[in-house]
């Protein structure tokens, strides 16, 4: 996994997250508050993977977007909208980045691994660690991107 891919992949989401402007979701939906909390909490997920791959220790990796509703909305209240969901998505992404500079040859490491992307993608196995990282960057961020930008009310 090259961290300056994920890097770029941050940065893209970001910049779309300080575009604002983003409407109500339709609905069962998650609106632009709940994807960014999402985004958070499934980074702090993948910096505790990333830990324990760094030190040997054995992980398994769950993106459970669609079973921490709660929780999502509880960290939405917790950092007081998007401003405060901004500032802390910004801060684990580098976080992340920041780790996966360290994997190295660690990145092979195989990290159980359950996740799904809508009907694209899903993964319940093992998986090498950067390959996990790699998905991340290529597939789970550009999705949350596209919505962000389609829950942006036209001026």
């Amino acid at each position: 996994m090259d961290s300056a891919g994920l890097g770029r992949a941050y940065e893209e989401l970001l910049a779309e997250v300080a575009a604002g402007g983003f409407g109500p979701a339709p609905q069962g939906r998650l609106d632009a508050e709940q994807i960014i909390a999402h985004l958070v909490a499934n980074d702090e997920l993948m910096i505790e993977a990333s830990e324990a791959v760094l030190a040997g220790s054995p992980y398994a990796y769950y993106d459970l977007e669609t079973m921490h509703r709660p929780q999502v909305d509880a960290l939405v209240a917790e950092l007081g909208g998007l401003d405060g969901l901004d500032a802390r998505l910004r801060a684990t992404s580098g976080r992340l980045v920041a780790l996966v500079d360290r994997l190295g040859p660690a990145a092979g490491t195989p990290v159980d691994t359950h996740l799904r992307e809508g009907y694209d993608l899903v993964v319940d196995g093992p998986l090498p660690w950067g390959r996990v990282l790699d998905l991340h960057a290529r597939v789970h961020l550009p999705k949350h991107q596209a919505q962000l930008r389609m829950l942006r009310v036209a001026e």
